[in-house]
């Protein structure tokens, strides 16, 4: 998929639902965290994790340090 294709679907996704889009910031935070999960933990974990993460930012908890926690948990210690 394109970014230009990805853009548009966002937009008017978002537009849809009534929210923001999300910025390149917030694009790259849930594909990454969704990365890890599908790669740690199971790959139906990542969609609904990026639900959960995206339930949680919406009642006021911060993007970057969510995703961050979410995918430490995800991925196995070394």
């Amino acid at each position: 998929m394109s970014d230009d294709v990805l853009e548009r679907w966002l937009v008017e996704a978002a537009g849809v639902l009534g929210v923001e889009a999300p910025d390149a910031a917030a694009r790259a935070a849930v594909l990454d965290l969704a990365r890890d999960v599908a790669h740690n933990v199971a790959r139906p974990g990542a969609p609904l994790t990026a639900f959960l993460l995206g339930v949680a930012v919406g009642r006021g908890a911060d993007l970057r340090r969510s995703r961050e926690e979410l995918s430490r948990l995800a991925t196995p210690s070394e």
